[in-house]
This record gives structure tokens, sequence and C-alpha cells, in this order.
């Protein structure tokens, strides 16, 4: 058995062709150079098992296929529901903190509209906080603290 070197090249058309050594095409024309090292790769593979033995170039599907049956997506639909009443339910059962921690998360405006109203009842800028420096001494005056 002859050992055959063969290779991808282009023509002058732009189309690829499987060439041997002696630029003799052995299959081809293929659209892109891909297909080219495909086919090179299944007739190399071929040539190693059954040197007799013609075989078909089927496509490879990667992946699920995309036709699904109708009791494939209600399946699927049922599954989503389950799934969607599920979360609903742990997310009702979490406890008070994190519920706020997440609303916290997930609103901090609000959160910060919330923290300001809080702070503003109490903080150095109150209206109950506000002290009238004039009157304060008068009536510390009149109490005679002074």
């Amino acid at each position: 058995m002859t050992t055959q070197i063969l290779d991808v090249t282009k023509n002058d058309d732009g189309q690829f062709e499987i060439t041997n050594q002696h630029s003799k095409v052995v299959e081809g024309p293929f659209d892109t150079n891909a297909a080219a090292w495909k086919a090179l790769d299944r007739l190399d593979h071929e040539n190693a098992i059954r040197p007799g033995k013609a075989r078909k170039a089927n496509k490879v599907l990667w992946g699920k296929p995309e036709n699904k049956s109708e009791s494939d997506q209600c399946k699927q639909k049922k599954s989503q529901k389950k799934q969607d009443h599920r979360m609903k339910v742990n997310a009702a059962k979490a406890p008070g903190w994190v519920r706020s921690v997440a609303a916290a998360k997930f609103d901090p405006a609000g959160e910060r509209a919330y923290r300001d109203y809080k702070l503003g009842t109490f903080g150095a800028a109150s209206e109950v906080r506000t002290v009238d420096v004039a009157t304060y001494l008068a009536e510390k005056v009149a109490r005679g603290e002074a």
C-alpha cells in the first residue's frame, strides 16, 4: 500500500479542491475551505479503516433538534410554572432580614429615601433642634440661671 499525500488548494474560480502530490484533483470543488478539509479528513479516515468502501458525508447536528412535539412543549410549560411557583413560595418563606436586604439591594433609591426621612426627623437640621439663641438666653435669665 502506498502513501498518498493530499492537500487542499484554491483553484482559479476561488473554490477549494483536494489535490494529490501530482496536483491532480482528487475531490472537489468545495465552496469553503472548511468543507474541503472536512472531506479530506473523511477521505483520510476512510482509507485508514476501509479502503474499498465509500461513506456518505452526513451533516453533524450539534445540540438538541429544533422541532419539538406538542407534548414536549406542554411538559416544558408545566415545569416552568412549577419552578415559578416554587420560587415564589420560597421567597415568601424568607426571613424578614433577607427580604429587607434584598429590598435595599434592588431598590437603593427607596432605601435612601426611607433613611433620609427617618434621619430628617431627629437630625441636627430638624425643626425640633432649631434653637433661637436670643430666646434661650432670655428664658435662662428669666429663670434666674444666668
